[in-house]
């Protein structure tokens, strides 16, 4: 695969899991029960604030390790393209599926 979409392929999945963080850790850290895939059922159920946190964490780790061995610590478009629709696909999804669920 040429590198730059191997670059954009690991931006985009590190900017995915970014934003994976942000409904985890925020319900987590607040002490709110939110959907993670340790609820039963998975995605649907509620988990506790402490799960979400740690999923949350699991996320923060995964996009590191996407920045890190994808070495897109690197200054170009592609990269930045890469990221910002990984985080706007992942967004927009995320708000989608949990609108559904009625949580809010």
């Amino acid at each position: 695969m040429a590198t730059r979409g191997k670059d954009f392929i690991l931006a985009f999945l590190a900017g995915v899991f970014f934003v994976n963080v942000v409904p985890h850790f925020v319900n987590g850290v607040s002490g709110r029960p939110f959907p993670s895939p340790f609820s039963d059922p998975p995605g649907v159920g509620l988990s506790s604030p402490v799960l979400n946190v740690l999923w949350a964490a699991i996320n923060f780790i995964i996009a590191i390790l996407f920045v890190y061995f994808g070495n897109l610590n690197q200054r170009n478009k592609t990269v930045y393209l890469g990221y910002f629709s990984g985080v706007l696909v992942m967004a927009f999804f995320l708000a989608d599926y949990f609108g559904k669920l009625g949580l809010g």
